[in-house]
């Protein structure tokens, strides 16, 4: 079972901080159109019950929000991926198509409004950290290159940060290769919904991966 420790400093600054982690092998395929046709039907169903101004009240990105606010980092510049994921999704696109783990985690992501993390277990050293981002923190952000985490939450292992619920990183990346999967949630609050979030995710893998 995986265990993640969250350190002190980032305890003091948001208490009641609770994360949830589902670890499992998976099968990865570049494409599931089962999953694609349920990818759908779940992003209309978003579309036609939230107008996108309302996006940032939704209880999981509000209490998000406040906690970047509480870390000292800007949650409209840095904006976390669940509240970019919903966005995109309310505005009418798709979301991205990567691998049917990966398309996974931001379904979820995006009709729950809690960022997730998705890494290929195996490229993890050692046991797992929350803490806070440092100053020139060396950080390779999928789709985004060298990236400023200072001040944001970070997963560390022993290698360094290698994931954020803005964006993670190109080390602990999902591919085709990937055998075993560790998912993680970010709950800076909402605890049942987080609840609900984790029995969706579970179905979705359990039924695609």
């Amino acid at each position: 079972m995986t265990t993640i420790t969250i350190d002190n400093d980032f305890a003091e600054k948001w208490p009641q901080m609770e994360l949830r982690v589902i670890d499992c092998p998976v099968q990865i395929c570049e494409h599931n159109e089962a999953l694609w046709n349920k990818i759908e039907e779940l992003s209309l169903e978003l579309r036609n019950s939230i107008n996108i101004e309302d996006i940032s009240q939704q209880t999981a990105i509000n209490s998000s929000r406040k906690a970047y606010r509480a870390f000292g980092k800007d949650p409209a510049r840095y904006r976390l991926s669940a509240e970019a994921l919903m966005r995109r999704v309310v505005k009418g696109n798709s979301l991205y198509q990567i691998n049917n783990v990966v398309d996974i985690v931001n379904l979820v992501s995006a009709t729950t409004g809690f960022s997730i993390g998705g890494y290929d277990a195996d490229k993890i050293d050692g046991a797992i950290h929350l803490g806070i981002g440092k100053a020139n923190e060396p950080y390779d952000a999928i789709g985004r290159g060298e990236f400023n985490i200072e001040n944001l939450p970070v997963l560390r292992d022993n290698k360094g940060a290698f994931g954020s619920p803005t964006s993670d990183s190109v080390r602990t990346s999902v591919n085709l290769n990937t055998k075993q999967f560790l998912m993680v949630f970010f709950g800076f609050g909402a605890r049942n919904e987080l609840n609900k979030a984790l029995e969706l995710a579970q179905t979705l893998l359990n039924r695609y991966a």
